[in-house]
């Protein structure tokens, strides 16, 4: 039988935001966007007065012009919509695709722009490191001294001695899929023998492990939690690029992946994380394939990145990634 937990993470993930109308008994309008989107606030109505058992009084013509007033709609944004529309300056050319998805801490709310599936490359060791955190909660164990070397190598050194040290130890991808189903994931599906830089993967499924990471409703205790954010703010120097670039200052946390396909001559470039941006804390995914060089893969990464937290913000995502687009060129 399925737990509250997990059907409450079911029912929460990545709710489709339609453009529909509400009625409103009665409402007033307190705002509108730059964007025209029009947003209208519901008043109360008491309904705790006495019952009268008297005739039904008449409607003034007051009541009745209150009545046609109160036949105003409440658009609602569909947030997945917004994403495309910011995706629209960023510039993917030749065979690069690109797929992102964010989420506002604060909120909840979510949008994902692409639904294809990508190679993981070196992201999938925070994935790596998760199966195992959970193994070791569950076993009632903690990482061993050498583990937790592993753990910080592959982390902050994106270390792949380190990775595939790890991934034997959790099982390979067997034990990768085990731990996805107990994290919600559903459209990843681990490497094939020794090969965890080819585990499959959707920006939709990490955002819903960059939950598992980062999110209190999570299969992760706080410790493991804790300690998986730790390592992913501390990326060498030289790592710290992709999603980190939609952030303001320091406030981000980060895994990025990145490898040439021998079959094409291609570049599959990755980045998952959480960036804060005025006080407020998104969690990004975006995933790229078929760029013809590790620089251009990380400005389409970086380019999606900003335009899905601008989403939130109402930054102007265009001018930033055209700017990063000239650089790569």
């Amino acid at each position: 039988m399925e737990s509250s937990r997990a059907a409450r993470r079911r029912a929460r993930r990545f709710p489709r935001r339609p453009l529909m109308y509400t009625a409103l008994a009665c409402v007033a309008i307190v705002g509108a966007t730059a964007g025209g989107t029009v947003y209208v606030k519901a008043r109360a109505h008491s309904a705790g007065g006495a019952v009268s058992s008297a005739a039904t009084p008449s409607v003034s013509p007051s009541s009745a012009t209150t009545t046609q007033e109160a036949a105003v709609a409440e658009q609602v944004v569909d947030l997945d919509e917004q994403l495309a529309v910011a995706m629209r300056p960023v510039g993917v050319t030749g065979e690069q695709r690109v797929s992102v998805a964010v989420l506002d801490l604060e909120s909840g709310d979510s949008a994902v722009r692409g639904d294809g599936a990508f190679d993981t490359a070196s992201i999938v060791k925070v994935d790596i490191l998760a199966a195992l955190l959970l193994r070791h909660q569950e076993a009632g164990t903690r990482l061993s001294a050498r583990e937790k070397a592993y753990a910080t190598t592959m982390i902050e050194n994106s270390d792949n001695a380190s990775a595939s040290a790890l991934w034997d130890i959790i099982g390979k991808a067997a034990g990768l899929d085990a731990a996805n189903e107990r994290f919600g994931l559903t459209g990843t599906a681990g490497g094939d023998g020794a090969l965890w830089g080819l585990t499959r993967t959707t920006a939709a499924d990490q955002l819903t492990l960059l939950q598992q990471v980062f999110g209190d409703d999570s299969e992760l205790s706080e410790a493991s939690r804790s300690y998986l954010q730790h390592l992913m703010g501390q990326i060498e120097a030289d790592q710290q690029w992709g999603v980190s670039a939609a952030a303001d200052g320091s406030g981000w946390a980060l895994k990025n992946g990145w490898l040439p396909r021998s079959t094409t001559g291609l570049w599959d470039v990755n980045s998952i994380g959480r960036v804060t941006v005025d006080g407020h804390e998104y969690l990004v995914a975006v995933l790229s394939d078929g760029n013809s060089t590790q620089a251009k893969g990380i400005s389409l990464v970086e380019a999606a990145a900003k335009a899905a937290v601008s989403v939130f913000t109402g930054a102007d995502a265009s001018a930033s990634a055209n700017a990063t687009s000239a650089v790569a060129r």
